[in-house]
C-alpha cells in the first residue's frame, strides 16, 4: 500500500483513467445501500497514455462462453502447466500455442501489473475512411455566412485526404449537393415540410446500388467496398470543387415577410443527412456536422412558428405545458438520434445565434451519438472559429484525437453488477450475469455504443453490490471489474482497450473506518452532480434539490463524528470535508437552477457535465478563483469576502473565463497609471491574469466565453452569482462590513447552509 489514498487515487486515474467514489468496497448489498453515495466509477476509456505498448496480436479470452473475460494481471497463472485461471468466473484456461515460451521471468505484457490497462490493435479489420457530412443553414446574416464558409474551407485542409465529404444546405428547401468533378454544380432539392424515410431518400438520390453496378470500378470481393456515390467524395478529389461551391453559396433566397422568421427546415435537412449515411455507410465512422443559426420553423422538427410575435418556449412555458411544438419536435429528433446511434454515426450541432435555436429539443442528437454541442452568439466570433479548429486537433503522431464506432463492455466478478451509465452513449441491450435489475441512467445492459470518443470523454458507471449479508466474502477477497472498449482509431485501425481492476472488500460492520478512508469526495461530487442533472430531465427541480439534501444529511449522519443533539460537536474527516461545499455550489449551479437560463442553455450545460473528465466537471460544479495583488497570486475561496478593491480576480467556471478588477485597481487603470514610468509593477499586475486566462483559453474545448469586467459593472453579475454570499445586503451591517463586497441575494451562505446541515445531521428526528 502506498503512503496515502490521495496518491493511490491519482495513480489509478493516471494509469487506468478510473476514479471510484469508494476505493474499498462494502461486502454486502445491505451495507452498500447504507453508504449513501452509490459505488460509481468515472471511466475515461481513451485517457492519453504515452507509455501504452502497441500490441499487434488479439487478446486471449476466457473459454467459458458466458464469461469471455480477457487475460489480465489479476489472473492466477500456472507457468509449468501453461494454464491460467479467470479472475471473474474461475474457469481454468489453456494458453494458446503462441504462449509456449512464457515463464515467471518472461511474461507477456498483459500479465504485467503496471499494464492493468492495455491496448490491442486488431490485425484483420480493414481500415475504413472517415466520413464528414456538412449540413449548413443558409438563413443567416451575410457576415455570419461568410465567416462560416471560411471556417469550413479552412477545415478541408485539416481532413485526411482519403476522408469522404458531403454537403447539404437548407433554408426553406433542402439541397443535397453533388460533388462530381465536372465543374457543373448540381443539387437535388427537397421540400422542407415533408419527412422522408431512408428508403425514399435512397430512391430519390439513386444511391446504394448493388456492387455490380458501380461503373468503372474493379470488382473486389470485399464486403467493405461501399458503392461510391456522387454525394460523398474523397477530399483529395473534390476539395477544389467544394471550396468553390462553398464560396458561391448565397443566403436563402426566399423572401422573409415583415415580423416573420425565415422558414428554416432543419428537421428535414437532418433527417435527409441521417438517411443518406444510413443507406450508404452503415456502421462506418462518420460525423454529421449541423451548423444552425436559428430555430427550425417549418416541417417535422419545428420548434417555433414563423411569427416573431410568438417567442420561442421558455422553462416557464414548459412547466405550464405551454410549449406547443416541443413534444412532437423532441420525438422527431430523438428518433433521428437513435437511428444515427444505431448506425454508429455522430451528430454535431454548432448553434450560433442570439436567441434559442432548439437545442433543448435536439439535445439527444448529440447526447446519444457523442457529438459536439457548441453554443455561441455568431459564427463570426473567435469563440466559434477557434472551437471549430480544435475539433480537428491532432496528437503527437499527427492523428486525430477522435475515435469512432466504439462499444464499451463491462464484466464484473459475481458479487457485483452494473446498474447503468450516464454518458454520451446508447444501450446495446445485451444481457449478462453482470447486469443489475436496478437501473440508474442507461441500464439493463452490459454493453453501450459510443459513436464518438475523445481523450476526455468520461462515463459514470453505477455498480450494485449483490453479495448477501449472510454470505461473507473470505478475508483478503477482491472484487474485479473489466472494461473492454473496442473502437475505430482515426487511422482506420480497429483497436481494443482493456482496463481490469480489483479492489478490496471490507465488512462495514467491523471495518467501516477502512471503507471511509478510501472515500473519494471529488469523484462523489461528480457522480452525484451527473445523477442530479439526469434526474432534472425527468423530475421537478424542487424534488431533485430535496433528494440531494437528503443524501447529504444521510452521509453526514453515517460518516460524521458528533454527539447526539449537539451541532457544535460535528466533525468530518478530511476526505469528506469538501463534499458539503461541492453540494452547496451544485445546488446553486446552472445544472439544477433554471432561473435566468433558457431551456437551450440548460440542455447545453447538462450535456457538458455528462461527458467531461472529473477535473473539468469539478470546475463546472465549483468554479476556481485566483486573486492577483501586489503580494503575488494565490487561489482564494469562491466567496464574496475574496472581492477586495485592490485585487484582480480570475474566475474559471469552465464555460466562462472572467477577469474582475477591484474598484481601486479599476480606478488606477482608468487614470492610466500603468502607462507611466515607475508603475511597471502595476502594469505587470494587470497583465498577469490576462496571460493566465490566455493559457486556459488555448487548451479548453469548447472555447470558453471570455469576460473582462470591473467591480460594480453590469458584467460583474457573472462573478457575484457564483460566489458564496457570506455577506449580503441583509447581513453586512451585522458583521460590521469586514472587507469583501456584499452580494444582493436572498440565497443562504455556505456558513448558514453548514450550520443547518449540522443541526439536521445530529438530530434524532431526521
Amino acid at each position: 500500500m502506498m503512503a496515502t489514498y490521495q496518491e493511490f487515487i491519482q495513480q489509478n486515474e493516471d494509469r487506468d483513467g478510473i476514479r471510484f467514489t469508494w476505493n474499498v468496497w462494502p461486502s454486502s448489498r445491505l451495507e452498500a445501500t447504507r453508504m449513501v453515495v452509490p459505488l460509481t466509477g468515472l471511466y475515461t476509456p481513451l485517457k492519453e497514455r504515452p507509455d501504452l505498448p502497441p500490441i499487434q496480436y488479439d487478446p486471449v479470452l476466457c473459454a467459458r462462453s458466458t464469461c469471455r473475460a480477457i487475460l489480465n494481471p489479476f489472473c492466477q497463472v500456472d507457468y509449468r502447466a501453461k494454464l491460467w485461471t479467470c479472475n471473474f468466473c474461475f474457469q481454468r484456461n489453456q494458453f494458446p500455442p503462441q504462449y509456449r515460451g512464457i515463464s515467471e521471468q518472461h511474461q507477456p505484457a498483459e500479465l504485467i501489473p503496471q499494464f492493468s490497462t492495455i491496448e490491442y490493435t486488431l490485425t484483420r479489420a480493414p481500415p475504413m475512411p472517415l466520413i464528414y457530412l456538412i449540413v449548413l443553414d443558409t438563413c443567416m446574416e451575410e457576415d455570419d455566412l461568410q465567416a462560416l464558409k471560411e471556417s469550413l474551407q479552412m477545415s478541408l485542409s485539416l481532413l485526411p485526404p482519403n476522408a469522404l465529404i458531403g454537403l447539404i444546405t437548407f433554408g426553406r428547401m433542402v439541397q443535397v449537393h453533388e460533388l462530381g468533378c465536372e465543374g457543373v454544380s448540381k443539387c437535388y432539392v427537397f421540400r422542407g415540410t415533408k419527412d422522408l424515410t431512408a428508403k425514399q431518400i435512397q430512391e430519390m438520390l439513386g444511391i446504394g446500388k448493388a456492387q455490380g453496378q458501380v461503373e468503372g470500378q474493379q470488382q473486389q470481393p470485399n464486403n467493405n467496398q461501399q458503392p461510391m456515390n456522387k454525394f460523398l467524395q474523397p477530399v483529395h478529389k473534390c476539395d477544389m470543387n467544394l471550396t468553390d461551391l462553398l464560396g458561391e453559396l448565397q443566403r436563402d433566397p426566399w423572401p422573409v415577410g415583415q415580423a416573420k422568421r425565415p422558414l428554416r427546415s432543419a428537421g428535414v435537412a437532418l433527417s435527409i443527412a441521417v438517411g443518406l449515411l444510413e443507406c450508404t455507410f452503415p456502421n462506418a465512422g462518420s460525423r454529421i456536422m449541423l451548423f444552425l443559426s436559428g430555430p427550425c420553423t417549418q416541417g417535422p422538427g419545428m420548434v417555433v412558428g414563423d411569427e416573431l410575435k410568438t417567442p420561442i418556449r421558455s422553462h416557464h412555458d414548459i412547466e405550464k405545458d405551454n410549449a406547443k411544438f416541443m413534444r412532437k419536435a423532441i420525438k422527431h429528433y430523438d428518433n433521428l438520434a437513435n437511428r444515427a446511434a444505431q448506425n454508429g454515426h455522430t451528430i454535431d450541432i454548432y448553434s450560433c445565434a442570439l436567441d434559442q435555436t432548439g437545442l433543448h429539443e435536439m439535445k439527444n442528437c448529440c447526447n446519444f451519438t457523442g457529438g459536439h454541442m457548441v453554443m455561441g452568439d455568431s459564427f463570426n466570433t473567435s469563440l466559434f472559429k477557434q472551437t471549430f479548429q480544435r475539433v480537428f486537433s491532432k496528437d503527437v503522431k499527427g492523428e486525430f484525437k477522435m475515435a469512432f464506432g466504439a462499444t464499451l463492455e463491462i464484466k464484473t466478478s459475481r458479487e457485483l453488477k452494473v446498474s447503468g451509465i450516464i454518458g454520451p452513449c446508447i444501450s446495446l441491450g445485451v444481457k449478462s450475469s453482470s447486469v443489475s435489475d436496478t437501473e440508474i441512467g442507461i441500464g439493463g445492459t452490459c454493453q453501450w455504443r459510443f459513436c464518438s470518443l475523445y481523450p476526455n470523454t468520461t462515463a459514470a458507471l453505477f455498480f450494485e453490490v449483490v453479495n448477501q449479508h449472510n454470505a461473507p466474502i473470505p478475508q483478503g477477497g477482491r472484487g474485479s471489474i473489466q472494461f473492454v472498449t473496442q473502437y475505430q482509431h482515426s487511422s482506420g485501425q480497429r483497436r481494443v482497450r482493456v482496463t481490469t481492476l480489483a479492489r478490496n472488500w471490507a465488512d462495514a460492520a467491523t471495518q467501516i473506518q477502512h471503507i471511509a478512508a478510501g472515500y473519494d469526495q471529488e469523484a462523489s461530487a461528480v457522480a452525484m452532480a451527473r445523477l442530479a442533472a439526469y434526474k432534472s430531465e425527468h423530475e421537478e427541480g424542487a424534488d431533485v434539490l430535496r433528494w440531494l439534501d437528503r443524501m447529504l444529511i444521510r452521509l453526514c449522519q453515517k460518516f460524521g463524528e458528533y454527539n447526539k443533539e449537539d451541532p457544535m460537536s460535528f466533525k468530518f474527516a478530511a476526505n469528506f470535508s469538501l463534499y458539503p461545499q461541492f453540494m452547496f455550489h451544485l445546488r446553486r449551479s446552472q445544472f439544477l437552477q433554471v432561473f435566468n437560463n433558457s431551456p437551450d442553455e440548460s440542455a447545453y450545460y447538462r450535456h457538458m457535465l455528462s461527458r467531461e473528465d472529473p477535473t473539468q466537471c469539478l470546475i463546472m460544479i465549483q468554479p476556481i478563483l485566483y486573486a492577483y495583488s501586489f503580494n503575488g497570486t494565490e487561489p482564494v475561496l469562491l466567496d464574496s469576502s475574496s472581492i477586495l478593491p485592490d485585487r484582480i480576480l480570475l474566475m474559471d467556471t469552465f464555460f466562462q473565463i472572467l477577469i474582475f478588477h477591484g474598484e481601486t485597481i479599476a480606478a488606477w487603470r482608468n487614470q492610466g497609471y500603468h502607462e507611466q514610468e515607475g508603475h511597471e509593477n502595476f502594469k505587470q499586475l494587470l497583465k498577469a491574469p490576462v496571460d493566465d486566462a490566455q493559457e486556459i483559453l488555448q487548451n479548453r474545448f469548447p472555447m470558453p466565453r471570455y469576460i473582462d469586467c470591473d467591480q460594480s459593472s453590469s458584467q460583474a453579475r457573472f462573478l457575484l452569482s457564483r460566489v458564496n454570499p457570506s455577506q449580503t445586503h441583509n447581513s453586512m451591517y451585522a458583521w460590521g462590513g469586514e472587507g469583501g463586497a456584499p452580494v444582493l441575494t436572498d440565497d443562504v451562505s455556505l456558513q448558514v447552509f453548514m450550520d443547518h446541515l449540522k443541526k439536521l445531521a445530529v438530530s434524532s428526528s431526521t
